[in-house]
């Protein structure tokens, strides 16, 4: 099951370039490693017990055992969403006339289902996004004493996420929340789901908006590769529908909430457990303002209001189907290809839930061919974009008919430019 790792020790006689003088260097190298090389410096006199100590903390294998799901109560389909937003617009229009500004055009579920694949999306409100005088979710602020709402839903989907890795809260050591947005700016989230779990150790928010999750189970191996935790809880709650405009006809329909939990081990802890091998992961980012949301603390500064149209979620979608397919497939296949890993021995891509029509061209450009819904499982039709969960709702619901050494690939891609992928191997 456990490949073995084999670490080299070098030194002295003479220092290398840039090795200090009075220290020698190891270099670990493992085959399917997260970290495939580390370098580390130690002095002299120190016995090979510890040089062997440090060889193989820098080699440490981190494991997938546990996901989990939150999935909110409400769901809107397209034929609902379309109701509410078509009399917004027509209330819209009658107020309009004798005016210079345009009328607004209608829309309907044959044209979302064309645009994007989604059918329907849950939310953690529905009566709000439905009411055509209000167009947004209502989500009162809670006291202080309450959970907070995304404390809550990570709560729920980190609890799934145990049982599946057969853990209790008191066996991690490290909580990552990795989302797009935010319901506030401090203290963070994390260390609330941390508090609420009964988690000792140490617990931190990050945004990377929708690869957020991928960057965060980079930074959970990196976590357990340095000693610094045994076992993360990575989380994602997303409140998509928060920062949506549901007066826009080009994206009123795109996102839904969720929440998705990952549990990751070290080889150790792992050990004997039908788990996911992180063989290595790639992240790349490359700056654009094509996905953008200009929310922030200095809103109250600069004159604007929270419902101002930059505030909230808004595309240039031409230009980012155009420049960033062919950068996550780009990505997808040097990353096989520099782990030599053939691509028909990839059984399953598990791609972010953003719009069908890029799945569909990114996994062709990989695979070199039409893909098969079982290579690229779909779940947006159901759930929509949900941005940094959505490709580990695909992991979730579709990896268990996978058998031992099973090679897929979780890949997400979104504002920023960003994109992470994670190559996964069944143990």
């Amino acid at each position: 099951m456990f490949s073995r790792f084999a670490a080299n020790v070098w030194g002295p006689p003479a220092p290398r370039i840039g090795e200090p003088a009075g220290f020698r260097t190891i270099q670990a190298a493992q085959n399917h490693a997260c970290l495939r090389f580390a370098t580390i410096w130690v002095r002299d006199s120190f016995p090979r017990a510890t040089v062997s100590l440090l060889a193989s903390r820098s080699m440490t294998r981190v494991f997938i055992t546990g996901t989990g799901l939150f999935t909110p109560p409400h769901s809107i389909s397209n034929e609902e969403l379309v109701t509410a937003f078509n009399a917004y617009v027509a209330k819209e229009n009658e107020r309009r006339e004798g005016t210079d500004e345009e009328p607004l055009a209608g829309s309907s579920p044959e044209f979302i289902v064309k645009a994007s694949g989604i059918r329907s999306r849950f939310v953690m409100n529905k009566s709000g996004i439905l009411d055509p005088e209000r167009m947004a979710p209502s989500l009162p602020q809670r006291a202080q004493g309450e959970p907070s709402l995304q404390c809550e839903m990570a709560v729920a989907a980190a609890r799934d996420a145990l049982e599946d890795a057969k853990l209790d809260a008191s066996d991690i050591d490290c909580v990552i929340m990795a989302c797009s947005n935010y319901q506030r700016a401090y203290p963070a989230i994390a260390i609330e789901v941390q508090h609420a779990l009964g988690i000792n150790g140490f617990a931190y928010d990050m945004n990377v908006a929708c690869s957020s999750a991928t960057f965060g189970i980079q930074n959970a191996v990196a976590s357990i590769a340095a000693g610094n935790a045994r076992r993360v809880l990575m989380v994602n709650p997303e409140i998509c529908s928060g920062h949506l405009d549901f007066r826009d006809r080009d994206c009123h329909f795109i996102f839904g909430d969720v929440c998705t939990a990952v549990i990751l081990e070290s080889e150790d802890d792992a050990r004997g457990k039908v788990a996911w091998e992180i063989l290595d992961s790639k992240l790349r980012t490359v700056f654009s303002s094509n996905v953008r949301n200009d929310a922030g603390f200095l809103d109250r500064h600069d004159g604007s209001t929270p419902s101002d149209r930059n505030k909230l979620f808004h595309q240039e979608g031409r230009k980012v189907f155009k420049e960033v397919c062919p950068l996550v497939a780009a990505q997808i296949t040097e990353h096989l290809a520099a782990k030599e890993i053939a691509v028909q021995d990839v059984s399953r891509l598990w791609l972010h839930q953003a719009n069908l029509t890029m799945n569909a061209y990114i996994s062709k450009r990989v695979l070199g061919r039409e893909p098969s819904t079982e290579e690229v499982p779909v779940v947006l039709d159901e759930y929509a974009n949900t941005s940094s969960a959505g490709s580990v709702i695909a992991f979730h619901k579709h990896r268990r008919d996978l058998q031992e050494g099973a090679i897929g690939v979780l890949c997400s891609f979104g504002a920023g430019y960003s994109v992470g992928s994670v190559i996964l191997r069944r143990t």
